[in-house]
């Protein structure tokens, strides 16, 4: 099969590749590719153990070809989306993929295209988890997203509406329009000196809570959150807290699988948006994957091998 890959131990570069169908062992399902969400980190999550050459990827979506003799809960021909993570066997660049049942895996309705899809695993994962910290912000509370035009961001902006939250973001002055089409009440550029004091002019004291999900925004973000505020790092930020702000990391262990069910749900009604910057074929991966390692994003990139 096609597959984009790391061929060895410490090797830099991700090169196209024919390499074996991976064998399933009886808690996987074989996976046919048919769109593939594409991440910065894709190239980078390699476990200690992977078989070389290593298929990168982590998100997409596909056809169930076939599954594991004690999988009960899946069966061929079922659509789906899923994560799959530092499996040994390899990742989602390729044009199918071992996936063991304990991953993230989500139905797909059938009102929703596998593009679409592919661009909903991870994303929706990271803000709903990220949401979670914020469940005890009543309607009517203040929610600045620190990068609102990427993948993330543009669902932020639309779950926290959802919430009856008066939302601002930030990014760049081209994608203003598409922010505010979104239902961002606020929105300013990160390029700008003085962009906070946009935002406390807007919501004098300072919002309740801020979502950085850029690297590097907690830093800049803080001083738009009120005393006693709350922030909440998507990307790990390393940083002090002043002025009684809580401070946050996303809790990786909690389980949104039934919210992120219910979001899928909502994309297929139309309900949320989700931008697809770019839908590139599988052969033009690498350029893809240049994109998005520039950080400047209009939604999400995706391949596709339909």
């Amino acid at each position: 099969m096609k597959a984009f890959v790391i061929t060895q131990p410490g090797a830099a570069t991700v090169e196209a590749a024919v390499v074996p169908v991976p064998r399933i062992d009886n808690d996987e399902l074989l996976i046919r590719v048919k769109a593939v969400g594409v991440g910065i980190h894709d190239a980078y999550f390699l476990p200690t153990d992977a078989h070389y050459p290593y298929p990168i990827g982590i998100e997409a979506a596909g056809v169930v070809e076939s599954v594991g003799s004690a999988v009960t809960t899946y069966r061929a021909g079922e659509r789906v989306a899923f994560v799959s993570s530092m499996q040994p066997k390899g990742g989602t660049w390729a044009e199918s993929v071992a996936v063991k049942t304990s991953s993230l895996i989500v139905p797909l309705p059938a009102a929703l295209d596998f593009q679409t899809a592919a661009a909903l695993p991870v994303a929706g994962n990271t803000i709903l988890r990220a949401f979670h910290l914020l469940a005890d912000l009543p309607a009517g509370a203040s929610v600045f997203i620190a990068g609102g035009s990427g993948a993330i961001g543009t669902l932020a902006i639309q779950l926290a509406r959802s919430h009856e939250w008066h939302v601002a973001a930030s990014a760049s002055t081209a994608n203003h329009d598409f922010m505010l089409s979104l239902g961002a009440h606020k929105v300013v550029d990160y390029h700008d000196e003085g962009w906070q004091d946009e935002i406390r002019d807007w919501m004098p004291g300072g919002v309740d809570a801020v979502v950085a999900v850029q690297p590097g925004t907690s830093s800049e973000s803080i001083g738009a959150v009120k005393d006693g505020g709350q922030l909440v790092t998507i990307s790990g930020d390393a940083m002090l807290a002043e002025r009684g702000v809580r401070m946050e990391v996303i809790p990786f262990q909690v389980d949104v699988l039934d919210q992120l069910a219910q979001l899928t749900a909502d994309v297929a009604a139309g309900d949320i948006h989700v931008e697809l910057e770019t839908v590139y074929p599988f052969d033009d991966a690498l350029s893809a994957l240049e994109k998005v390692r520039t950080r400047r994003a209009r939604g999400k990139s995706v391949l596709s091998l339909e």
